[in-house]
């Protein structure tokens, strides 16, 4: 009983999550949107007015994404134009199927390439797809065309001023749920990292779980950046986004100290394997912060419901009584390596309690606000040249092939449609520029997910049209099932698929009699339309991520070595922290989330698609790993007095970033001599720092600037040791990956 009970409560509890979420929000203005253009013009005797209002509303509202409100209304505004010019276009292009069939795929071909843009543009590309497939479905009979394509414009004014009046009622939303969740997520992240302190954990598949949460909350960081760096300031919301910007900044460095590690993984499995009565210690404290990210996220702006901090400040009180016995049994080095961790420990504890300091009844005159004008360096500008266009227009681009592709796969859908005499060919067209995207995995797993979500959909809806004969139930379940759909886009297609369905058969169902012949053409269409999209996929002019992957590694090693540079430079340096230095930082884990991004994009691909991925998923872990190690050096050096970097930490830092600059030689022309490479390395290893591990037996516990120094050199010779190790691993891999 208590089980039941248990689910229920659990099932309540996600039930009450996503109707509070973001998604189901934009699902139901989107809704209303749609609904009441319809509605309105029903009752009024302007039925054709309200649909067009109506379709002009959901054309538009693709770029409606979360980010800056500035962003979202200039990504309406644009879709909405191209919404009104294609309508416009196409309908007065009455023409013979021989004719319509190039039209149509140029058509299609011009609109899709406005991706080269990123992706704001792609969803305004989507919306001009949309438009040209519908607009040509849906004739109306009452208005001219010239006044259909500009109720269709007025439309997406009305989205944006319903998204406008939304966003004011509650302008906090945004940054509430992606806190939130970036919240979990490294509270996610962090219990990972704490079970990857236990040697006999699976190792291998923890560390493929890392690099998927460091790819999601680096996504996140993005978004987060993007809406509270680049809102407009208002009375009121500007002291709460500012704050909220400091604790995005202690999520970031969590991050980063999460990531570091105070030796290299080999070397912490030995410590652990030799002494395991600390892996339990250190977990404990590790898994007690990520609880309390847990429950600051569950906290949200209400300050009685923030964690105290008492279990945690037990655990470090633990951790240092049994670390200061490990000094008293001689071993040393092992000693420096768990007060180095216990180090990061603590002050990934200060960050957390900075967080919840900021989060509660801190007053603004005593926090120090971050610079808008240097915080803008860190969001990445959209390059809008229309020299873009030219430079991406050959099959070497992959926005080109797929705009080509998808050009190609429409003119075979709609003449299939048009031959064999489809109840509404456009359907099948529909359903293509829905499910076919530039990557292999992404389209393959929509084209299955929206066939069994549309046979289950139809499944549902054919029992249900039984059952229920009235026309309002139609509606009310319609627009029911058409919110609930869209909120499900992104997290469940299948379930996304199952509703649209839905939709589309009740709606059906209020104006036809003939359902059961609308549900066995749509699921017809979707077939079609899914085969098509796969195969195209497949066998037309094909991007295969293999071929694209050599650019993420190249990019990726490059991040790493300017982050590199930078921490060097501020270690010889001292002083305040440079802007570059952070931005260096935030491009450095960006391009590592991103290269392991395109690694799994890779791994769903056909098997024969990929080549060398050994080698590839290698330099993809000795990517994330180097970065671990600059993470180190990075947390350490900022945090604590450091002394003057000697010659040998110069001469061994130049070493490291030339074994990149090889790598990347070596990535850029693929013609490497292994030898010749690594020849001028050899003397390396000589210029490393090194130190007299005996000198702290003749430490006390009062020689803490001596002890400290002690751990420094420690630190910096471990991770500069690890880096040169990994940087020639990666120039071996460099030479003998082939990636073209």
């Amino acid at each position: 009983m208590s089980k039941i009970i248990s689910y229920v409560s659990e099932s309540f509890k996600e039930l009450q999550e996503f109707l509070k979420s973001l998604s189901f929000s934009r699902a139901l203005r989107v809704g209303v949107a749609v609904t009441l253009p319809a509605v309105i013009g029903m009752q009024l005797g302007y039925y054709e007015v309200g649909l067009a209002l109506s379709f002009g509303a959901f054309w538009s509202s693709p770029s409606d994404v979360i980010g800056s409100f500035r962003h979202k209304k200039i990504g309406i505004l644009v879709s909405a134009g191209l919404v009104m010019l294609v309508s416009l276009v196409k309908g007065y292009l009455n023409l013979e199927l021989s004719l319509l069939l190039p039209i149509l795929g140029l058509f299609t071909f011009c609109i899709a390439f406005i991706s080269v843009y990123g992706f704001r543009a792609s969803l305004i590309s989507f919306s001009g797809l949309m438009a040209l497939v519908l607009s040509s479905a849906q004739v109306s009979e009452e208005l001219e065309i010239y006044q259909y394509a500009l109720l269709l414009g007025l439309g997406g004014l009305w989205y944006l001023l319903l998204s406008k009046i939304w966003h004011r009622l509650n302008p906090k939303a945004e940054t509430e749920e992606f806190l939130s969740e970036t919240y979990s997520l490294t509270a996610e992240f962090l219990e990972i990292r704490g079970k990857l302190v236990d040697p006999k954990e699976n190792q291998k598949e923890l560390q493929s779980k890392l690099l998927k949460l460091q790819s999601e909350l680096t996504k996140n960081h993005e978004t987060l950046r993007e809406i509270l760096i680049l809102s407009r300031k208002t009375t009121g919301w500007s002291n709460y986004r500012d704050k909220r910007l400091l604790v995005f900044v202690q999520l970031v460095e969590i991050l980063e100290t999460a990531i570091a590690n105070p030796g290299n993984y080999h070397r912490m499995d030995l410590l652990f394997n030799e002494h395991p009565q600390y892996i339990k210690r250190f977990q404990s404290v590790i898994f007690e912060m990520a609880l309390q990210l847990r429950m600051i996220s569950e906290a949200g702006n209400n300050i009685e419901k923030l964690p105290k901090s008492d279990a945690v400040r037990q655990c470090f009180d633990d951790i240092r009584r049994d670390v200061t016995l490990l000094r008293n049994t001689k071993f040393y080095e092992e000693y420096l390596i768990l007060q180095n961790l216990l180090a990061y420990q603590e002050k990934q504890f200060e960050k957390i309690k900075r967080i919840k300091w900021l989060l509660g009844a801190s007053k603004s005159t005593e926090i120090d606000f971050i610079d808008r004008t240097k915080a803008k360096r860190f969001i990445a500008v959209q390059d809008y040249d229309p020299r873009l266009l030219l430079r991406n227009f050959s099959f070497k681009s992959s926005i080109f092939r797929h705009s080509i592709r998808l050009a190609t796969t429409v003119i075979i859908g709609f003449a299939l449609g048009s031959i064999f005499d489809f109840q509404n060919p456009y359907s099948i067209l529909l359903i293509i520029i829905v499910i076919m995207r530039p990557s292999y995995g992404l389209t393959r797993n929509r084209a299955k997910d929206r066939m069994i979500g549309t046979l289950i959909g139809g499944a549902i809806a054919f029992g249900m049209v039984f059952l229920i004969q009235n026309s309002y139930l139609y509606g009310i379940l319609g627009v029911t099932s058409l919110v609930i759909a869209l909120s499900l886009v992104q997290k469940n297609y299948k379930a996304s698929a199952t509703f649209i369905t839905l939709s589309v058969v009740f709606i059906y169902a209020i104006l036809k009699e003939d359902v059961l012949d609308l549900i066995s053409f749509r699921l017809l269409d979707t077939f079609v339309g899914a085969i098509l999209s796969y195969a195209a996929m497949r066998w037309l002019w094909p991007t295969w991520e293999y071929e694209e992957i050599n650019e993420s590694i190249e990019k990726s090693v490059k991040a790493n070595k300017d982050f590199l540079h930078k921490i060097a430079d501020y270690y010889r340096q001292k002083g305040k922290i440079p802007t570059s230095y952070s931005i260096a930082r935030k491009q450095a884990f960006l391009e590592t989330s991103n290269l392991s991004s395109a690694f799994q994009r890779m791994a769903q691909e056909p098997k024969s698609k990929q080549k060398d991925s050994e080698k590839i998923y290698e330099l993809v872990v000795l990517n994330h790993q180097f970065l671990a190690a600059l993470a180190s050096l990075s947390t350490y050096i900022q945090h604590n007095t450091t002394t003057a970097a000697s010659d040998r930490f110069k001469l061994a830092t130049q070493g490291i970033e030339n074994n990149l600059e090889k790598v990347l030689a070596c990535l850029k022309n693929r013609k490497c001599d292994l030898k010749q490479s690594l020849s001028s390395e050899i003397f390396l290893g000589e210029n490393l720092p090194a130190f007299n591990i005996s000198k702290i037996d003749n430490l006390t516990i009062e020689d803490k600037d001596a002890l400290q120094d002690l751990q420094e050199a420690h630190l910096i010779w471990e991770q500069l040791q690890w880096l040169n190790s990994m940087s020639e691993t990666m120039l071996k891999l460099a030479v003998s990956v082939k990636l073209d």
